[in-house]
């Protein structure tokens, strides 16, 4: 798979990208990451990259131009070519005010083999970006970061865990959070006992039926404490499980 990231900051990318199983895959060439300096396709003595708001306003807005030069000149196409470009591949803004993520949404986008992550910064990024350029908005969560770059860095981790050979055992991901509409149940690991507090005795004792029914109650009954609305619960009665 292929990501491009067009950013200000560049630097912010540097380790992430090399450590790891993300730096594992990169370096045996299952993930091609680019890493794009929006500043380099700034026009003008200083390079400028944002201006104030139409409108008034507080803060400033990202310009339009330099973006859609960067994603455009990166990738070969034309401006006259921009159907053709989000046909091709996945644009992605990162904004709170995107659709947040999940992990339908990260096999949705694993299931491409290029995508293009835009970073915004400052009051946010000139609307005609969304419009024109890109084909999902996507936020990773209801709060409010100082730009784009650590939430790139979320989705790039979440959908690479997803391609085929960045996770060695790749049966792991069917049991993780979320995998199956509720969060992973409760693991242990020796020693059995450790002071005072002991480990369940079902995941002890071998019976791989009980364990599985055990894991199944327990995943169930966090999910409910933690995230209630995963489980479609109302009312108290279980809904589809």
């Amino acid at each position: 798979m292929r990501v491009d990231v067009y950013t200000i900051f560049p630097g912010i990318f540097r380790s992430p990208l090399e450590e790891s199983l993300l730096g594992k895959a990169v370096r045996e060439g299952i993930m091609d990451i680019r890493v794009h300096d929006i500043r380099e396709y700034a026009t003008g003595k200083h390079r400028q990259v944002d201006d104030a708001p139409f409108g008034g306003g507080p803060g400033m807005v990202m310009k339009p131009e330099p973006i859609f030069e960067a994603v455009t000149r990166t990738l070969g196409y034309g401006m006259d070519e921009l159907e053709k470009l989000r046909g091709e591949v996945r644009v992605v803004l990162m904004t709170p005010r995107g659709e947040r993520l999940d992990q339908g949404k990260a096999r949705e986008l694993a299931a491409h083999a290029h995508l293009a992550l835009i970073c915004g910064r400052y009051e946010g990024v000139d609307e005609r970006v969304r419009e024109h350029l890109c084909t999902d908005a996507i936020s990773v969560g209801d709060y409010v970061l100082s730009g784009g770059e650590f939430a790139a860095l979320v989705i790039i981790e979440t959908v690479s865990r997803l391609v085929p050979g960045v996770v060695g055992n790749e049966e792991s991901l069917s049991d993780e959070s979320f995998s199956r509409g509720l969060l992973e149940y409760p693991q242990y690991t020796r020693p059995a006992e450790y002071h005072g507090w002991k480990v369940p005795e079902v995941v002890l004792s071998g019976d791989h039926g009980e364990i599985e029914a055990w894991r199944r109650r327990a995943a169930l009954e966090w999910t409910r404490k933690m995230r209630p609305e995963l489980t479609g619960l109302a009312g108290g009665e279980e809904d589809g499980f």
